[in-house]
């Protein structure tokens, strides 16, 4: 007996390692949902296809794996659209599988057809790979092509139709094939090229690693972490790539926002750049803080995709491969020869650690409502040292990257789109992807939790032990700042405010959820131990200042600067 084709999907995307789907299943999916259930799947419906696709990508950063979600056909599919777009922009590898009418109805001439549009040339500048599955026979050389462009060079979306026609029709095919097999899995650097680049760290007086996004994401932090251990360097964070490496977080700075950072940067003769794209954000590599000793400096990339290699600026030794298996040949090449740190490495330590403990001092305090870096250093001293962080919002994050006290594993949040209410679905798909095992905190402005406040429900049916830390101005605070900052005080700030009377703590309790509402410094941490303790996701409301909230936030200028409009 054959296999339907809905199965043999299934089939096919298990030989990748991946066993969950998100989604809102229709007459299109009943049939893969259900076979999917019944091969030991998690299946998560959540209240919004977008959030389906942001949870999906959540998943993807958690395990270094493309992942899955679907959408009915027409507005289901359309509701994937803002996910498809983020995951573009932030380089996730998630198949979006999008249901469709039979091609006998969609080629008809007709008007008024029910529920339907013509979908896959809508997506096709927001995805890497755009197709559908015409014929039965078609299914496996669809998929792995998709997965193939997902996983391939720069990762990123594909979309796959998959129209009701061929769902149940069969096909006699031997088990799937491992990836190995179709795509390029674990691809190495040159041998010539790994002798430059160990040639270049030994000649160096002043590494740096510069570590982005791409190390989280590819689940690579023990490998890097044996790197920097030889390298004997500090590990310079790209601000995508918050996540601290395990046993690296002393030496761990924050571009920009930490003085010690700046310091590395500056006085460095080797970049070591690994899962960044050398975007604005840290000014390409040239501008800003790299000027000083650009001369002086070299540089290697270890980059997947070779069409990224010299864009940004100018490489000396490019690596061309998979991080992961890259940076375990330069491990293995400076095994016999580590390198000593330099004295600036201890004192680029201290420096760090004061400038944190002097912001958890000078963090304004005693106000009522809460100053917002309180809020962050209080939220942050008592986050779970095991936890996954999760971050959302414009104010409050801007806030954070100053003020946090936390030096998390995991971090996820939106950095190069800056897609605002992605932070609750993001919470759901870490969740899921750790099997609710360990804590999960969601630092979030309110304004931004909005979005899809409906996924507390789906939260707390899955009973992740999420508390979300809700900063309320009442306002779109980021907004704000801008009217302020363009019209000067006093000016018409339209359309950035919104009612008084939302309580989140509230609507929390309403879908199941455990609340509070906290007005005090002191009873934030307190709150947020007695939220982990309910055994129930919960929201924690806290009032912050919102004059605070929109003009004092810290290195404001510092930020500013990621928006250079073609002068870098």
């Amino acid at each position: 007996m054959g296999v339907k084709v809905y199965e043999r999907i299934l089939q096919l995307f298990e030989a990748e390692g991946i066993n969950t789907i998100f989604g809102i299943p229709d007459p299109n999916f009943v049939h893969m949902f259900h076979r999917a259930e019944e091969r030991g799947w998690t299946i998560v419906a959540p209240h919004h296809e977008e959030s389906a696709g942001f949870m999906a990508e959540a998943v993807s950063r958690m395990t270094g794996k493309a992942a899955v979600c679907i959408g009915t056909l027409g507005p289901g599919v359309a509701n994937l659209a803002g996910a498809m777009m983020c995951a573009k922009v932030e380089n996730s590898p998630v198949i979006f599988l999008g249901g469709q009418r039979a091609r006998i109805t969609e080629q008809r001439v007709r008007r008024g057809r029910i529920q339907f549009v013509k979908q896959a040339e809508l997506f096709e500048p927001s995805v890497k790979y755009n197709a559908s599955i015409e014929y039965a026979d078609q299914t496996d050389e669809v998929i792995r092509e998709g997965l193939r462009k997902a996983l391939g060079g720069t990762p990123g979306p594909v979309y796959i139709e998959y129209p009701s026609h061929i769902i149940q029709e069969e096909l006699d095919l031997p088990e799937p094939v491992a990836p190995s097999a179709y795509r390029l899995v674990n691809q190495t650097a040159g041998p010539d090229r790994i002798a430059e680049a160990v040639a270049a760290i030994k000649a160096a007086k002043q590494p740096i690693l510069l570590v982005g996004h791409g190390v989280h994401t590819a689940r690579a932090g023990e490998s890097v972490k044996a790197l920097a251990d030889l390298v004997a360097g500090p590990v310079i964070q790209t601000s995508g790539g918050t996540s601290f490496i395990k046993g690296l977080e002393d030496r761990t700075f924050p571009y920009g926002f930490s003085a010690a950072s700046i310091d590395a940067v500056v006085q460095s003769d080797l970049v070591v750049a690994i899962g960044t794209e050398l975007g604005e954000p840290v000014h390409y590599g040239r501008g800003r803080h790299w000027v000083a000793n650009e001369a002086n400096r070299t540089w290697i990339l270890i980059e997947q995709d070779p069409q990224a290699i010299g864009v940004n600026r100018s490489i000396d030794v490019p690596l061309v491969g998979d991080l992961r298996a890259v940076v375990p040949q330069l491990v293995e090449a400076l095994r016999d020869s580590p390198r000593t740190a330099t004295p600036e490495l201890a004192g680029w330590i201290r420096q760090d650690a004061d400038q944190l403990a002097e912001l958890a001092e000078t963090a304004p305090s005693g106000r009522t409502p809460v100053h917002p870096a309180r809020l962050i250093v209080e939220a942050t001293k008592a986050f779970p040292p095991d936890g996954i962080m999760v971050r959302d919002g414009g104010a409050i994050t801007i806030f954070g990257w100053t003020y946090s006290q936390a030096k998390p594993n995991d971090v996820i949040w939106n950095q190069n789109f800056g897609h605002l209410g992605t932070g609750l679905p993001y919470a759901v798909g870490a969740g899921v992807a750790d099997g609710g095992r360990r804590p999960l905190m969601l630092i979030t402005g309110d304004s931004s939790f909005q979005f899809h406040i409906a996924e507390l429900e789906t939260a707390a049916r899955l009973n992740l032990p999420l508390v979300c830390v809700v900063s309320v101005d009442y306002a779109w605070g980021l907004e704000v700042g801008v009217y302020k900052r363009t019209f000067g005080q006093g000016s018409l700030e339209t359309g950035v405010h919104w009612s008084k009377e939302t309580r989140f703590d509230k609507i929390a309790e309403g879908f199941g959820c455990y609340g509070e509402y906290v007005e005090r410094e002191e009873d934030i941490a307190p709150a947020i131990k007695r939220a982990y303790a309910s055994g129930k996701t919960a929201v924690i409301h806290v009032p912050v200042d919102p004059k605070a909230n929109s003009e004092e936030m810290p290195n404001y200028d510092e930020f500013r600067t990621w928006y250079a409009e073609g002068t870098q």
